[in-house]
């Protein structure tokens, strides 16, 4: 399994803006939700599959966040992203 991760506290209010230049699945989730993402087991998370780029994503509440960017096998070494935290004024 191949992903690119970040680990953010974001406040009710922030979001996070991913640009990447190959298509991928881009997921907000909690730690515990992460835990499950690695171990293969059932998660839930913000987000979704993208071709198009930017995405921006906002946190259903404050906390830490793990920002992750699944982009397939073969892909990591290659790809260009960008992870950006937009903060609540």
């Amino acid at each position: 399994m191949q992903f690119i991760h970040a680990r953010e506290h974001l406040n009710d209010g922030d979001a996070v803006r991913i640009d990447s230049d190959t298509q991928c699945n881009v997921m907000i989730t909690t730690d515990s939700e992460f835990e499950g993402f690695k171990s293969c087991r059932t998660f839930t998370y913000r987000g979704g599959f993208y071709r198009r780029f930017p995405v921006i994503i906002a946190p259903p509440h404050s906390g830490y966040w793990n920002i992750t960017l699944d982009v397939g096998e073969g892909y990591e070494a290659s790809i260009k992203y960008s992870i950006v935290v937009i903060r609540k004024n």
